[in-house]
């Protein structure tokens, strides 16, 4: 006669055709694992095997402008320094930075003041404010470009000039959106207490909104960062002096006027991408860590 204790045993121990379930639902799930990793692994190599090619191509001494300018060997600099002596990297480099420091730095001012001005003041057609941005997104810059030409450069006089570049972008209205967006999501009660205590909006502002606003604020550079780093059409526009444009507007001088001066124009081409593109990956890497970091808890218990 089997004792409690046996059945108890019994009940714990599978049975082998449980056994040979599981055995089998864990190697499903092991396959399942294997072909995502071999899926993202594809994903991975497709999506980074053009900046592999454009490093490669540009240290190549012969660039052919096939799939097997990708193999490695024969490498060199002399890429960089014929694109350095066709278009000047130092100036056009120099360039980029002063319109993209321009436009962070008006897109971060603007943008918090506005952002925080539609999440926590209340006014009278704050509605209608917050629509009109929204609707502003959808309007492609194109179709303001020939206006905002005839105005900055033939009214204001302002072509060949690092304000004429910075003006039509010194405004964000996605940046705008951003921060009103985090602003709501702050506790209330920090902003009434800080009311109480008698601080003003801009002391509020500084004091408390903006230390627990670096998320948003590190995001607000990152995305305002690749536009006016990478514009070409409107410094195109409104520069004709080659002293004052940009790398990419550089760099499409080169290809349209310029390639012939060197040996290996596609690899130098290249070598020119590769510097563009340098600083926005770097600054993706360094900061890719801080996009879903926030703080609001540690405000709020403090």
């Amino acid at each position: 006669m089997s004792t409690p204790t046996d059945l108890t045993e019994s009940a714990r121990t599978p049975s082998p055709a449980t056994r040979r379930t599981r055995h089998t639902g864990a190697g499903r799930a092991r396959t399942g694992r294997i072909l995502q990793l071999i899926a993202l692994s594809l994903g991975a190599i497709a999506f980074l095997f053009p900046f592999y090619y454009m490093v490669v191509g540009s240290l190549k001494k012969t660039t052919t402008g096939d799939v097997s300018g990708a193999l490695p060997g024969g490498f060199t600099t002399a890429n960089y320094r014929a694109i350095n002596s066709a278009i000047s990297l130092g100036r056009s480099l120099l360039n980029s930075g002063i319109v993209t420091g321009g436009v962070l730095l008006c897109t971060l001012v603007f943008g918090v003041l506005a952002g925080y001005a539609l999440a926590r003041l209340n006014f009278r057609g704050r509605g209608t404010v917050f629509a009109t941005l929204l609707l502003v997104q959808t309007i492609p810059f194109q179709l303001l470009m020939l206006p905002l030409y005839a105005l900055v450069v033939r009214n204001y006089g302002l072509g060949d000039s690092y304000l004429g570049m910075i003006l039509p972008f010194a405004i964000n209205s996605t940046a705008v959106f951003l921060f009103r967006q985090f602003f709501l999501q702050l506790p209330a009660s920090l902003f009434e207490a800080a009311r109480i205590d008698g601080a003003g909006e801009l002391r509020i502002l500084w004091t408390i909104a903006l230390p627990m606003a670096r998320p948003a604020l590190l995001t607000g550079v990152l995305l305002t960062f690749i536009g006016p780093w990478n514009e070409f059409l409107w410094p195109f526009l409104v520069t004709k002096n080659t002293d004052m444009q940009p790398l990419a507007v550089s760099l499409a001088g080169f290809l349209s006027n310029l390639q012939g001066t060197v040996a290996n124009p596609t690899g130098a081409l290249l070598a020119g991408a590769c510097v563009l593109a340098l600083p926005a990956v770097a600054l993706f890497l360094v900061f890719q860590r801080h996009f879903t970091h926030s703080n609001i808890d540690s405000g709020v218990k403090g």
